[in-house]
């Protein structure tokens, strides 16, 4: 169980009581008509043969209070599509599959791409991005949330106390992020997190002092969890990064766009599980190597925004005290798997931390070699700016696509 601390930053919304999913239910259903609330889902097709997502449709299909699901669908060829309509529609709420591989949407990118004002890599960024233009043309929901699709332990509890923050009306919160522990089978999980995040956070105060930007990052019980909610009003100006960067981006966004009395995270599940990235050691462009350059270098952007200036000398210090305090932290989460009966491998968190050191400097030279990289997705607001029918447009290719292909 939770405890109550409140460390001034952000709201952090505890679960203290266990309170019975159909109670939370009854009042979100109660919210609902007053707020609608909307679900995104960011699926590749491969999820849809596992059996996690199996799960969480049937356990969303007895949600009463969502208006809309918007299922965003990558690396799926026609014959996939056409099984991922026949497989969504066990949900009783309205929904649509996005077909981002499909031609109809093939084609609206093709043309924001040519304008210089469409993601430019694949990707879960690429994926959310769609969606919420979506969600946006269609204006079904007011309050979203957004999970993914690959929780191995995912219950409808999970969502409930996910969207509950932004579904009351008498909360005033724009954004919430989730957090949880990251334990499965008798081991402590969540390494890019415990390994990477929190320490580089923190070696980036000892160089560059208590800025308030980094006080907020750290605030996050775990920054990098997939699962949020927001109303409506935020997503016109987001600018997400396409990358590993994505929940680091939407954090650094929430913080640019909105006071941080309006932000809060909550507590959303006991024992979360879902699939783990290798630590792809010998290849920075996969797994948890290539997430932690990507993270690394959301962070020295976000920072570089703010004021800050890099250099050569700059990374290898906070490469050196990252690596003193992520090496301080094994002994604490040791210690804590410890009392907590679990099962922690102290040389294989060490790898973890020496990659991740190598890393910083790998993130830290490409950020000083691509002074032109424009990692951010553009925010809808300037995409509708450059073509004012756009979400129109998209939202008739994704009609299109689902009523000639349900058949």
């Amino acid at each position: 169980m939770a405890d109550f601390y409140q460390n001034g930053i952000v709201t952090t919304l505890h679960n203290l009581t266990r309170r019975p999913v159909a109670e939370l239910d009854a009042e979100l259903l109660s919210f609902s008509k007053k707020r609608p609330l909307g679900l995104i889902l960011p699926s590749l097709y491969s999820e849809l043969e596992g059996t996690a997502l199996p799960n969480i449709v049937e356990e969303l299909a007895q949600v009463p209070y969502l208006s809309e699901i918007v299922i965003g669908l990558d690396r799926a060829n026609e014959a996939q599509y056409r099984d991922a309509l026949a497989f969504f529609s066990n949900l009783p709420q309205h929904h649509r599959v996005l077909w981002n591989d499909g031609p109809a949407l093939r084609a609206l990118d093709a043309e924001l791409i040519k304008m210089g004002i469409a993601p430019t890599e694949p990707g879960k960024g690429r994926n959310v991005w769609y969606c919420i233009g979506y969600m946006l043309a269609t204006g079904r929901s007011e309050s979203i949330a957004l999970h993914d699709c690959d929780i191995l332990t995912y219950t409808r509890e999970l969502l409930a106390r996910l969207i509950y923050p932004v579904a009351n009306p008498q909360f005033n919160y724009m954004f919430c992020k989730g957090y949880y522990a990251r334990v499965a089978d008798g081991k402590l999980n969540g390494r890019v997190s415990r390994l990477l995040v929190t320490p580089l956070l923190r070696s980036l105060k000892k160089i560059f002092g208590e800025m308030d930007y980094l006080q907020y990052m750290d605030t996050f019980r775990y920054a990098l969890a997939g699962e949020f909610s927001f109303r409506k009003d935020v997503l016109n100006d987001i600018r997400i990064p396409s990358d590993w960067g994505l929940e680091i981006g939407v954090l650094s966004e929430m913080y640019r766009n909105n006071s941080t009395n309006r932000l809060c995270q909550v507590d959303i599940a006991d024992v979360y599980d879902h699939k783990h990235q290798d630590l792809s050691a010998q290849n920075d462009q996969g797994g948890l190597s290539k997430m932690s350059i990507d993270i690394s270098k959301a962070l020295f952007r976000k920072l570089a925004t703010q004021g800050q200036t890099f250099n050569t000398e700059t990374f290898r210090s906070i490469k050196a005290t990252y690596y003193r305090i992520a090496l301080d932290l094994i002994e604490t989460f040791r210690n804590d798997a410890i009392i907590n009966g679990l099962t922690l491998d102290i040389h294989h968190e060490e790898k973890a931390v020496e990659l991740f050191a190598r890393n910083i400097m790998k993130a830290g030279e490409s950020f000083l070699d691509n002074p032109m990289e424009a990692p951010f997705i553009p925010s809808w607001n300037r995409v509708i700016s450059a073509m004012p029918n756009v979400l129109e447009r998209l939202k008739a290719a994704v009609e299109e696509d689902n009523k000639r292909f349900s058949k």
